[in-house]
């Protein structure tokens, strides 16, 4: 293991990637940064790979990977990271922040094994969506989160990409799109869309079946939505134990899943995906508004709301 390692910087040095502004058409963030902490407003700047000209096109992308993997049936999972996945594989117990998610440290390291190869198969043929802002690569600076967020001064993505350079897992252009990237995706129009008259397949532990069907209505989208009930704590430490008797409950035919699982979300988007050969969206906070329960991330999240007041992108339009 390399001592003073530093994977973000040389992703940057190398020209590779750059940090740049987030600008995605009709996305409001103003009602978000205004209950905040005016600092939140850093988190609209994220990492950019240097074939990608602007934020346009990484919704572009994504909204490709996804079409492309349900229309030919392709293992096709995307994963986000942030603060409490940092924790995680630091092997501390930060990651139990608004969900328990691994019982002792103990359980992580024997999880640990798992996860390295979930993301040996995720960056390879998968996207990973990392939240990697100027104000959490650890460089001395004050970091500023949401409130759902850990803070900790070991902690942060640059150790989360240490992490991935200390496995051999490389951050590229193929493998990589912005954490807030995919809330945008999963609450826009060209998702909903997307999965009209498709089988949508909800893996969480909560299921509001009248609000859900509301949401895509909306955008005048009719999935065929089957629910997976998952356990609410522990899916990232327990996975191997519980596999079976998830995967073994998606129907067959199911054409995308949208799972809310934590820390668990890399394994089980992994897995489910390359056993059904369909897209698997680690969707978390969306899954909360589709079930109209933004109560449960503890408030309005970036990249989720629209400037049109009379388009649906959260569970509603911005209030003043």
């Amino acid at each position: 293991m390399k001592e003073n390692r530093d994977y973000c910087r040389e992703l940057l040095e190398s020209g590779e990637f750059r940090f740049a502004r987030l600008d995605l058409p009709e996305i409001d963030n103003e009602p978000v940064i205004r209950v905040n902490v005016p600092e939140i407003v850093e988190q609209e700047t994220c990492l950019f790979h240097r074939s990608v000209v602007c934020g346009a096109d990484y919704l572009e992308i994504m909204h490709d990977y996804v079409r492309v993997g349900l229309e030919e049936r392709r293992p096709a999972p995307v994963v986000r990271f942030a603060d409490g996945e940092y924790a995680f594989y630091k092997l501390t117990l930060g990651c139990n922040g608004l969900y328990r998610q691994a019982e002792s440290v103990e359980a992580v390291r024997k999880a640990m094994p798992l996860h390295i190869n979930a993301f040996r198969w995720l960056t390879a043929s998968g996207k990973m969506a990392p939240l990697i802002f100027p104000g959490n690569i650890g460089r001395g600076r004050k970091r500023v989160f949401l409130s759902f967020f850990r803070r900790s001064e070991e902690v942060s993505s640059a150790s989360f990409l240490n992490f991935l350079q200390d496995h051999g897992i490389a951050v590229t252009g193929e493998n990589y799109i912005p954490f807030y990237v995919v809330y945008a995706y999963l609450t826009s129009e060209a998702f909903a869309r997307l999965v009209d008259g498709r089988k949508l397949c909800i893996l969480n532990a909560e299921y509001n079946p009248d609000a859900c069907r509301d949401w895509f209505a909306r955008f005048a989208s009719k999935p065929e939505i089957v629910f997976i009930e998952i356990p609410a704590e522990y899916v990232a430490t327990r996975w191997e134990t519980i596999r079976e008797g998830i995967l073994g409950r998606i129907p067959s035919g199911t054409d995308l899943c949208l799972a809310g699982a934590g820390v668990g979300a890399l394994p089980i988007c992994v897995d489910a995906a390359v056993r059904f050969s369909i897209p698997i969206l680690d969707a978390g906070h969306v899954l909360n508004m589709m079930n109209g329960r933004e109560d449960k991330s503890k408030g309005l999240r970036m990249y989720t709301l629209r400037k049109s007041r009379g388009r649906m992108s959260g569970a509603g339009p911005a209030q003043p």
